[in-house]
């Protein structure tokens, strides 16, 4: 064994409890340190190797895990993001409870790849996670689930089992004889996100197959009676990708009113309920999920309201044989088909860390009151600062405070150009992502971190006149 490797493994609980220390500090400064850091000043004299995000070369020889982190600490921690903190308000980011922090930490510990029997208890730590996971959004026994990577690999899953059940309509089998069996394929939706044609181009369906359905006047939900249309211009069985939770406004498509249109018309229904199948937690907003049980394939992702760290989604379906016969992969040395089948069978990877566990630790830590109370609490920061924004005439609301997302703009002249500047000139205080809603550049602010509270809502505000004032003034 190299020295240096033998030396770190006679010390490892001290290197062990040095990265604790490290880890701790991190986590006590969140609150005070820049949400998004300013990148360093440009050198005077530039060169490629003076560029702060040159790589370094490879270092030759052994130095230590000591020596990594110094070097760690040095170069690259004041560079990251405060994205595990309470004013990381980009994308829709959690961050990870003690729990979850302390699940993902012996993960790595007992580094488990849980696809396979043959090895372990670690497919059934992930299947009493998933039932857990299936009580708490409603959804009945028929959904069995698998943890992916996120939403994107959650929605390419859901929509390649979609692709083999079009094959088993048309009497054919994509799986086996590739999607141009299947001829053209019509996948109707209100409002997908940017992860539906990606998942489709990656299937072989081709982007160009998602057909865009009318929604209701002044929102992002499908208008039922344009799907319904839709449906009946469609030749053969089709596709439909539900919303429930739209990225800029938190929209919600009427699943129930959907799922009926099925008397009528042979269609897969896929949600994709990424974020939004957490309201199903809050009995004010349970209301707005209502329906996630009637969706053939459900997407559904976990690093974000659940506030597990990355990288971590489940994937629901009610037709695990299709999902099989996607994923079946045939190797001596792994677990059988069968009726059951071994978690490579049912997802791209043929290994994965054991995802579960940190999703298994905070839910058995908190519960479900507990996880409720993060989502309510957050709704209720998403709509003080939509408050704020609106009694302040240098913002303008785009959409109503439906969940846990605000979408706004400057209330005079919103070009990309002003709202990038604002944007850069709050996000030491508050990280907020660019957007365009209705033809409108726009801002959105994403509330889905279990450590953020009104005074963050606070601080948001405040740093966002600022960076409004700034802006008319720089413009003036």
């Amino acid at each position: 064994m190299d020295r240096t490797l033998a030396a770190d493994l006679a010390r490892l609980p001290d290197l062990l409890d040095a990265t604790r220390r490290t880890a701790v500090a991190s986590l006590e400064a969140l609150d005070d340190r820049p949400v998004v850091p300013l990148p360093p000043p440009a050198p005077s004299t530039p060169s490629p190797s003076s560029h702060p995000h040159a790589p370094e070369p490879l270092p030759a020889r052994a130095t230590g895990t000591e020596s990594a982190l110094a070097a760690f600490a040095q170069r690259w921690a004041p560079r990251l993001s405060a994205s595990a903190g309470p004013r990381y308000l980009g994308f829709v980011t959690g961050g990870a409870t003690p729990a979850a922090l302390a699940g993902d930490w012996l993960t790595a510990v007992h580094d488990q790849n849980s696809n396979s029997a043959l090895d372990g208890a670690g497919q059934d730590l992930e299947r009493e996670t998933v039932t857990w996971l299936r009580e708490l959004f409603g959804l009945g026994d028929a959904h069995t689930g698998t943890f992916v990577s996120g939403a994107t690999m959650s929605n390419t899953t859901g929509l390649a089992i979609a692709r083999e059940w079009l094959g088993e309509r048309l009497g054919v089998s994509p799986s086996e004889d590739g999607a141009a069996a299947l001829g053209p394929v019509r996948v109707l939706s209100g409002a997908p996100h940017s992860s539906i044609a990606k998942a489709l181009s990656v299937l072989g369906l081709g982007r160009s197959s998602l057909v865009a359905v009318p929604t209701l006047p002044g929102r992002e939900a499908v208008d039922p009676a344009a799907l319904d249309r839709a449906l009946a211009d469609t030749r053969g069985p089709a596709v439909v990708v539900a919303n429930a939770g739209t990225v800029n406004t938190v929209d919600f498509d009427d699943l129930r009113a959907i799922a009926a249109l099925r008397e009528r018309h042979a269609f897969w229904l896929h949600t994709d309920a990424a974020f939004g199948a957490f309201a199903a937690l809050s009995p004010e907003h349970a209301h707005l999920a209502d329906g996630l049980d009637a969706s053939d394939s459900l997407c559904i992702d976990l690093h974000k309201w659940l506030n597990v760290p990355y990288d971590s989604a489940v994937q629901f379906t009610r037709r695990q044989d299709l999902q099989a016969r996607v994923f079946q992969n045939a190797a001596a040395y792994l677990g059988p088909l069968g009726e059951r089948p071994d978690l490579v069978h049912l997802t791209p990877e043929n290994s994965h860390r054991l995802r579960a566990l940190a999703a298994w630790f905070t839910l058995r830590a908190y519960g479900r009151e507990g996880h409720r109370e993060i989502v309510e609490r957050d709704i209720a920061c998403a709509r003080a600062l939509g408050a704020a924004l609106e009694e302040d005439p240098a913002f303008r609301l785009l959409a109503p405070v439906r969940l846990n997302v605000v979408c706004f703009t400057l209330a005079e002249d919103p070009t990309p150009a002003r709202l990038a500047a604002l944007r850069e000139a709050a996000q030491e205080e508050v990280f907020v992502t660019p957007t365009v809603h209705a033809g409108t550049p726009a801002l959105r602010a994403a509330f889905s971190n279990w450590r953020t509270t009104q005074a963050d809502v606070h601080r948001a505000a405040q740093a966002l006149r600022t960076a409004a004032d700034t802006a008319a003034k720089g413009t003036a």
